[in-house]
C-alpha cells in the first residue's frame, strides 16, 4: 500500500505549475490558498486567481491536477478556485516589483508586444506600422507606442505628424487616432519637427514611464511598442515596467543582421521577456513586374527563428510600394492590400494573433476630453 503524500510534498509538486503570464510558479506567487490531504488519498486544493473570469483558468486546472496525480498514493483531486482580494493583488504587485506602474495602468490592454532589432536599418518601424494596420484589418483594437526616442518615425508613417495629444478630464493624455482608429503616442508629438532628442538613461526612463501610466490607452487588444535598435536603456526600462510583454524580433536575411538580432534576443532572454517570434524583412526585392532579387541574401530569418526555437511569422519582401507608403503616412496594408509585402505582413499579424489569442473586453466609452490645449505631460527636457 502506497503511503499518502504529505502536504509539503504536494506543495513542492505544485511548484511545477507556472503562471504563463507572470512566469513564476503558483506556490511562489502564493496562489495556493489551502491544501488538505485526506487518508483515502484525495487531495483538496484551492487556488486563487487574479480575476473570476481568468482566461487561463483551464491552464491551472490541468497543471494542478497533473502535478498532484503524479505523486504516489494520490487517488483523486478536488480543485476549486477563488479570487484574490484587492489587498492581496496589491501585495502580489509589490512582490513582482511592479510598484513603478500604478494599479490599473494598461488594465484594458490584452497584449503588449515589444518590436525590436539588433541594429538599425532593418525596417523595424515600417513593420510595426503595418503590423498595426494588419491587426486592425483583422478586427483588433491596436495602439502603437513609438519608444524609439532618437529615431521616432511612427507619426510620419501613420500620417499624424502634425498633431498633438489632448488631455482628458482625469489629466491623462489621449493618444492620437491614425487611420482606421490606430492609437498612437510618440515623443515626436512633444518636440519640434525633426528635432534631435538628446537624453540619457534616467530621462528616458521617466518619459517611457509617463507614456505608459499617464496615457489613456483605453481598451486595446494589442499595444505594439516600437523599440530603438540595440539593447540599451529603453529596452531595459520597458522590461522592468512591463514584465508580461512579449518580444518580436525583426531582422533582414543577411548573416550580419541575423547575428546582431540574436544578441537582441539574448538581451530579451536575460530580462525574462518572452520571445514570441521573428519577422524577416527585406526578404528579396520584388520589381513592379514581379521579378525577385535576393539583394540581402537569404535564410537569416529562418536561421534565427530555428536558433531561438520560435516561429518565423513572415518573410516580407521589399517592394516599391512598401517604401512609398512608409513615407506617405498610410500603411501599405491599407493602401494596397494585394501588394506582396502587404500580404506577408497580414500573414505575420495572423501568426501573432494565433500566438496570443485575446478575449475581447467590453469597449469602454471614451473619457470626455477637455478643450484642445497643449498636453500637460511633464516630459524631461533635453
Amino acid at each position: 500500500m502506497n503511503r499518502m503524500p504529505t502536504s509539503e510534498q504536494v506543495t513542492e509538486a505544485l511548484r511545477a505549475v507556472i503562471d504563463p503570464e507572470l512566469r513564476r510558479d503558483i506556490v511562489e506567487l502564493e496562489m495556493v490558498r489551502s491544501l488538505d490531504v485526506h487518508p483515502n488519498g484525495v487531495v483538496d486544493v484551492t487556488v486563487s486567481l487574479t480575476t473570476a473570469g481568468c482566461p487561463i483558468r483551464s491552464h491551472f486546472e490541468i497543471g494542478v491536477n497533473d502535478a498532484i496525480r503524479e505523486l504516489d498514493g494520490v487517488t483523486g483531486v478536488n480543485l476549486r478556485f477563488d479570487v484574490l482580494s484587492d489587498s492581496e493583488k496589491q501585495n502580489l504587485q509589490r512582490k513582482l516589483g511592479r510598484g513603478s506602474l500604478p494599479e490599473g495602468a494598461l488594465a484594458q490592454v490584452r497584449n503588449v508586444i515589444c518590436i525590436g532589432s539588433g541594429k538599425g536599418g532593418v525596417g523595424k518601424s515600417s513593420v510595426t506600422a503595418n503590423l498595426a494596420a494588419a491587426l486592425v484589418a483583422d478586427g483588433k483594437r491596436v495602439g502603437v507606442l513609438d519608444a524609439d526616442v532618437w529615431g521616432y518615425s511612427q507619426p510620419r508613417m501613420l500620417g499624424v505628424g502634425g498633431d498633438r495629444p489632448r488631455v482628458n478630464s482625469e489629466r491623462k493624455l489621449i493618444p492620437i487616432d491614425a487611420a482606421e482608429g490606430i492609437r498612437v503616442m510618440s515623443i515626436g508629438f512633444f518636440v519640434e519637427q525633426d528635432a534631435a532628442v538628446v537624453w540619457r538613461g534616467p530621462m528616458l526612463h521617466k518619459a517611457l514611464q509617463q507614456f505608459l501610466e499617464d496615457v489613456d490607452w483605453g481598451a486595446l487588444d494589442y499595444l505594439l511598442i516600437d523599440l530603438p535598435p540595440g539593447t540599451g536603456d529603453v529596452s531595459m526600462t520597458l522590461a522592468q515596467l512591463l514584465p508580461q510583454a512579449k518580444f518580436l524580433i525583426v531582422t533582414t536575411p543577411q548573416p550580419v543582421a541575423q547575428r546582431v538580432a540574436a544578441r537582441s534576443a539574448e538581451m530579451a532572454t536575460k530580462l525574462k521577456l518572452e520571445i514570441c517570434g521573428v519577422i524577416e524583412n527585406m526578404s528579396g526585392f520584388v520589381t513592379p513586374t514581379g521579378e525577385r532579387y535576393q539583394i540581402f541574401g537569404e535564410g537569416g530569418g529562418v536561421q534565427l527563428a530555428a536558433e531561438l526555437d520560435v516561429p518565423l511569422l513572415a518573410k516580407v519582401p521589399l517592394t516599391m510600394a512598401l517604401r512609398e507608403q512608409s513615407d506617405s503616412g498610410l500603411p501599405l496594408v491599407f493602401a494596397d492590400p494585394d501588394d506582396p509585402a502587404a500580404q506577408n505582413l497580414r500573414q505575420g499579424a495572423r501568426g501573432l494573433i494565433a500566438l496570443s489569442p485575446v478575449e475581447l473586453p467590453v469597449m469602454q466609452p471614451p473619457a470626455p476630453a477637455a478643450a484642445p490645449k497643449p498636453a500637460g505631460m511633464s516630459l524631461p527636457m533635453a
